[in-house]
């Protein structure tokens, strides 16, 4: 097992071919992806051939439970393509049985210490829709604060798109002074 990171209650590997399952239950969950898809299923084709090999090069890990090495989801600690390599952005999908256990908040307060002790990071951000309650008290919980909030086009926009979008951040000066 190629682990990345652990926590006290978390390991986050790196993944493999074999998490082609785990990772198609995840994303055929219409709560797990409310605010992503609208909750529309992805075929299996799609998480086999497209989202499993980018998540196997580009950051995001497998996330087990320690006690009981069931799959919670993934993380990703990574940055977008023509954004700085300095500022991450750390993120999550968790199983709903996952949801309000403070794992994703664990998860990300880990990915963040990495990215300012380990990483270089000038800066770390997250964004969500600005309906997204629970993954903007996420937001909240890891340290970062609401620095903006503004409107994209959606060729097929989801319920509460109209809020817009939220992003979210910790400056290496605010991580520091913690």
């Amino acid at each position: 097992m190629d682990i990345y990171l652990e926590t006290e209650r978390l390991i986050l590997r790196r993944f493999t071919e074999s998490d082609a399952d785990d990772l198609f239950a995840l994303d055929n969950d219409p709560e797990v992806m409310e605010f992503l898809n609208g909750g529309r299923p992805t075929p299996r084709e799609k998480i086999v051939e497209e989202t499993l090999p980018r998540f196997i090069t580009r950051g995001f890990f497998a996330t087990v439970e320690k006690a009981s090495g069931t799959f919670l989801g993934w993380f990703h600690l990574r940055t977008r393509d023509g954004e700085p390599d300095d500022e991450p952005e750390p993120g999550y999908r968790l199983h709903k049985s996952a949801w309000g256990k403070g794992y994703a908040t664990e998860g990300s307060l880990a990915l963040i210490d990495k990215a300012f002790r380990e990483l270089g990071a000038r800066r770390v951000y997250a964004q969500t829709m600005a309906v997204n309650v629970r993954s903007r008290r996420v937001m909240e919980k890891a340290g970062l604060t609401h620095t903006r909030t503004f409107h994209l086009e959606w060729d097929d926009p989801l319920p509460g798109t109209e809020e817009g979008e939220v992003e979210y951040e910790l400056t290496r000066a605010e991580w520091e002074a913690r």
